[in-house]
């Protein structure tokens, strides 16, 4: 039942996948460490707020995020707006909660191509 992300430095340079499902993490702070991480599973923790997933900010090559479970999440779902809104605060992910991501903005430069 991991409370908190801590000790990743040893890790931090060579780190591509980390899945901390199913713990009591409300934030993920210590993270921003692996700067190599494109995967990161942290479905059925205790996000609740925008301010446990901001540091996820500083991962500029993540690409596949699940969340799925997390109060953050299931409010977010709920008012029907998070895939929106991780989609502008991580503009790297393809693939969210096990399913691609499709942006607005890609589908307007396929437009410009034609």
């Amino acid at each position: 039942m991991i409370k908190k992300i801590e000790g990743l430095d040893a890790v931090a340079d060579t780190l591509e996948e980390l899945w901390i499902s199913y713990n009591q993490i409300e934030r993920l702070n210590g993270i921003e460490c692996c700067k190599k991480l494109k995967v990161l599973y942290a479905s059925n923790n205790k996000i609740k707020a925008w301010e446990g997933v901001t540091s996820l900010q500083a991962l500029s090559g993540l690409e596949d995020l699940l969340l799925v479970g997390n109060p953050l999440e299931e409010k977010c779902t709920a008012d029907g707006n998070w895939i929106s809104e991780i989609s502008k605060k991580f503009p790297s992910l393809r693939k969210l909660d096990g399913k691609p991501i499709i942006r607005e903005d890609a589908m307007d430069d396929e437009e410009g191509k034609e």
